[in-house]
């Protein structure tokens, strides 16, 4: 099995390196004190709970999965103490407002957590994981009676949260869901129908679970303008905060899954459950995506746990594996044949994922940050700007890094050869684990539609534009650096084809709006690149600027500075086959009659 170890050093880079994050945290209400040693100390201390707690109980977890019986569900064998020393160290309550029992750090510090977590065990990651939006949607639209009766609890972690959107027949189409809630006499809801795909919806960890659920109102307008927003906890609660009766919400089987199989994905049936409207009637849609912008950029970092994963195990693997010689000749001798870490395409595969797993990591690190500056200081021109890029990065992070994480999962296996296809090594199981990421929270398909229909083409290209000139000024800034200049100039290119190739999209789009769908995903694909690739340009300059001087470090710049190499010299030329395919033209895919494709 892989043994985790923590990228401690590689995420200090990220946090105090390329990212500043404690001058960030100081421009943030209620962040004025964190410093660097804070971050460390707390890095630290989620590294060891991780390595020590999580790691162990991954491959035992996938073994054994949760089990159902009539409505009860237990998860695997050791979930559920983990999950009470994950709440004894006061890890839920961390990025939360003190006024709900919080500590009230930035949520950005949430995010190194979940990859932690989520790298040593995905599957146990996600029942703490799906509270936080629970939370943050009753915080932001939750009456004060609801924050009372429901935000304590959950934030201290006694209480976990799902979120129950989807439908057998819907999709990702919520416009088409039939849940109903019917006003009753106490002002309460009924809230009758089934919903599917419920990750954590049922487990024995906690005493209750508070389900945030989308229904539809009597007399409500078709569609997804007629969608209100309500809480349905499994236990009714009291005034005082008790537990009172069962609700009429019950599991009524757990989905058999490919993966993620330490973690209970359910099919909820709600028979007139009592639930509470938050929000606006009809405006649950609105509501919910408070919800799904976090849940987003969590899955997004699965994409980056997967990749990390993945290289991790293969890295081991690949120093010890002794296979064939090197064809440059024998690298170590006195053996039977060379480690397969000697062979270039070992070494393809291995520096894919790595490259992945850092690209992935200051990406969605980043949409952190920006998160933090929208949460506390989200009324400052600073607050606007970091909304607008919010917004434009998140379907790009949260589809681009679930992509490519899979396909670092498929890479580290195949650095195993057949041993990676066999159990007892854990690649496969990071495999599959990983491939439900690019499904939900919104499938890659709809990632795109969101960033280029929406997102670029109809703010007519300006929301881009907000992104391109930060890429622009850097470049700028670092055009007469020579030292730069093997990354400056192809991001300085990409860039501006970016916008090129967005508004040639964007005209073909007037003629049929089909050339929109036609080119999304490799519109995205693109995107990531060199969203990435300017990430890495970024880190190659600290590595630069740290080289030139004195540090007993040398080696994990030098690193980084390969790395970034790599990514410019071998991943981001993927850019032109993204690009000629996407202005390739709707007709490619459409003028075949759907009757003629079984021939």
């Amino acid at each position: 099995m892989p043994n985790y170890q923590a990228p401690r050093r590689d995420i200090q880079f990220v946090m105090h390196e390329v990212l500043a994050m404690a001058d960030h945290y100081k421009t943030l209400q209620g962040g004025e004190d964190i410093d660097a040693e804070m971050i460390d100390a707390i890095l630290e201390e989620a590294a060891k709970f991780s390595e020590n707690i999580l790691a162990p109980i991954n491959a035992s977890g996938d073994e054994e999965g949760c089990s159902w019986n009539d409505g009860v569900v237990t998860t695997p064998s050791g979930f559920k103490q983990a999950y009470t020393q994950y709440v004894e160290g006061g890890w839920p309550s961390m990025s939360h407002s003190p006024d709900v029992g919080g500590q009230g750090l930035p949520e950005s510090l949430g995010t190194m957590i979940n990859e932690l977590s989520g790298t040593a065990n995905w599957s146990w990651s996600m029942y703490p994981g799906l509270s936080h939006g629970a939370m943050n949607t009753i915080e932001a639209h939750g009456t004060e009676e609801q924050k009372q009766k429901y935000l304590l609890p959950l934030v201290e972690g006694r209480w976990t949260g799902t979120m129950c959107l989807t439908e057998s027949h819907c999709g990702t189409d919520l416009g088409l869901l039939r849940t109903k809630a019917e006003l009753q006499a106490d002002g309460s809801y009924a809230i009758t129908g089934t919903k599917i795909f419920i990750s954590a919806g049922e487990h024995d960890m906690v005493d209750n679970i508070v389900h945030i659920v989308l229904a539809r109102l009597p007399g409500a307008p078709l569609g997804t303008k007629g969608i209100s927003l309500f809480i349905v906890p499994k236990f009714d609660v009291n005034d005082d905060g008790s537990l009172s009766q069962r609700n009429q919400v019950k599991c009524g089987s757990l989905e058999h899954k490919m993966g993620i199989h330490g973690n209970a994905t359910c099919v909820m049936n709600f028979d007139g459950a009592n639930g509470y409207l938050i929000g606006p009637a009809n405006k649950g849609l609105n509501c919910m995506f408070t919800f799904m912008n976090i849940a987003r950029i969590g899955t997004a970092a699965q994409g980056l746990c997967a990749a990390e994963g993945a290289f991790q195990g293969a890295l081991e693997y690949t120093k010890e594996r002794l296979q064939m010689r090197s064809l440059a000749g024998p690298v170590a001798p006195e053996k039977a044949a060379d480690p397969i870490i000697v062979h270039p395409d070992v070494r393809r595969m291995l520096l894919t994922a790595k490259s992945f797993a850092e690209g992935g990591r200051m990406l969605v690190y980043f949409l952190a940050q920006l998160n933090d500056t929208v949460s506390r200081n989200g009324d400052s021109d600073e607050g606007k700007e970091a909304d607008v890029l919010l917004s434009l990065l998140t379907p790009i992070a949260k589809a681009f890094i679930t992509e490519t994480g899979v396909e670092s999962a498929n890479l580290g296996l195949q650095c195993f050869g057949g041993h990676g296809y066999i159990r007892e090594y854990g690649m496969e199981q990071i495999v599959r684990d990983a491939r439900i990421a690019t499904i939900y929270e919104g499938t890659t398909g709809i990632q795109a539609l969101d960033l280029l229909g929406r997102k670029v083409l109809m703010t007519q290209g300006e929301s881009l534009k907000v992104f391109t000139k930060i890429i622009y000024r850097f470049c700028k800034a670092e055009a007469e650096n020579e030292a730069m200049a093997e990354f400056i100039k192809p991001l300085m290119a990409a860039n501006k084809e970016w916008g090129e190739l967005t508004m040639k999209v964007g005209m073909a789009a007037m003629k049929d709006r089909n050339e929109v769908g036609a080119a999304s995903v490799d519109y995205l694909m693109y995107s990531g690149y060199v969203t990435q690739a300017y990430f890495f340009a970024r880190a190659a300059k600290v590595a630069q600027e740290v080289l030139a001087g004195k540090t007993s470090e040398t080696d994990f710049y030098q690193a980084k500075l390969f790395t970034a190499r790599f990514f410019f010299a071998r991943l981001l030329p993927r850019t032109q086959t993204h690009a000629t395919t996407m202005l390739a033209g709707a007709g490619t895919l459409q003028d075949l009659n759907e009757d003629h494709f079984r021939f």
